[in-house]
């Protein structure tokens, strides 16, 4: 399927898991005003969607038909967005490490990669989009003016979610946390479709030493450099 001709600007964050790209994108998209795709909940939420109606995470079929005929609204309010999946809340369902496992694997399948690519391409739409995830400037928008591979050190994304979770009232192991990226990494690198890796002409920005408003920052200076987002 070839990509649609679509004059509004977007900016693809690409990246492993933990690099930053939620949180960034979602604060870069809130600045310019722009749209904002979040790719990595639409597998999440076909993983999410496959569990609840007896999909098997090897069924490439069946899951391919799940992806196609998601349920999915996308709710922004009060700077956060609610994820609702077949009328009911899945906003924090899909963020667990369960889902995220069974994400990246569900993510690995050709099938389900070529049914959700023409979705996430309808969310590019004036004024601009902001695309996270990781094939969104090797595959979903290979005519982006910008392109950014945000990454950081495995230690340090896995410190992040410890961090995270430890916050969220969750009990887990830094180490075991430090494995399951890892994994996680060597899967998306290694897998025959799409495989995680910055495009040619994308700026790779490692964020290990930096903080969030630093790299909204860089990111929105960068736009405003090229001519595709105002001055703020």
């Amino acid at each position: 399927m070839s990509e649609a001709v679509n004059s509004a600007p977007v900016l693809t964050l690409d990246g492993p898991g933990g690099a930053g790209k939620g949180t960034i994108s979602r604060l870069v998209a809130e600045r310019l005003g722009w749209h904002l795709l979040d790719s990595g909940a639409l597998y999440r939420l076909t993983a999410l969607a496959a569990g609840k109606h007896g999909v098997a995470l090897d069924d490439e079929v069946g899951l391919a038909r799940v992806a196609a005929t998601l349920d999915v609204v996308f709710v922004a309010e009060n700077e956060a967005t609610t994820v609702l999946l077949e009328g009911d809340d899945a906003t924090t369902a899909i963020r667990t490490e369960q889902v995220g496992d069974a994400a990246s694997r569900v993510a690995a399948l050709p099938a389900v990669r070529q049914a959700l690519l023409q979705r996430q391409r309808d969310f590019r739409k004036a004024p601009g989009l902001v695309a996270d995830g990781r094939d969104m400037g090797t595959v979903v928008f290979t005519d982006a003016p910008l392109k950014i591979f945000l990454t950081a050190s495995a230690e340090e994304r896995a410190r992040r979610r410890h961090l995270q979770l430890r916050e969220a009232g969750v009990d887990a192991s830094l180490l075991s946390l430090l494995k399951e990226i890892q994994a996680r990494d060597a899967r998306d690198m290694q897998r025959s479709v799409a495989p995680l890796k910055p495009a040619d002409d994308a700026i790779t920005l490692d964020t290990t030493r930096l903080t969030i408003p630093e790299v909204v920052d860089r990111l929105t200076e960068l736009l405003t450099e090229r001519g595709l987002a105002s001055a703020t």
